[in-house]
């Protein structure tokens, strides 16, 4: 869970970012693209090196798992259309707004 506007305002380019972090560049940009999850270890890192909230950050990326695994176990049973289901839209919208607070 990159923040990618941080990462920008201080010109870091990705592939400095993944060799500081020990992954390869193409895990870091799924990451900061929110279509892989950072380890708790990748956050505490980021804060380190950008000098950023740590309380922010991290209750961000915590209300990020718990929405994944909230809908990981919802519709692992059910054989109905999930798009259609409001409830998948709420949690799909609250991942769009973190993803959006991250990038900024």
């Amino acid at each position: 869970m990159a923040r990618r506007g941080v990462r920008d305002e201080h010109g870091v380019l990705q592939r400095q970012l993944a060799t500081l972090l020990e992954i390869d560049t193409p895990m870091f940009s799924k990451i900061e693209r929110g279509n892989r999850r950072a380890k708790r270890t990748l956050v505490t890192q980021l804060v380190e090196y950008f000098k950023i909230d740590k309380n922010e950050l991290l209750t961000l990326w915590l209300t990020d798992k718990v929405l994944d695994t909230v809908l990981e176990n919802t519709w692992l049973s059910k054989s109905h259309n999930k798009k259609q289901d409001s409830f998948y839209f709420i949690i799909i919208q609250l991942k769009r707004r973190i993803r959006f607070v991250l990038q900024t």
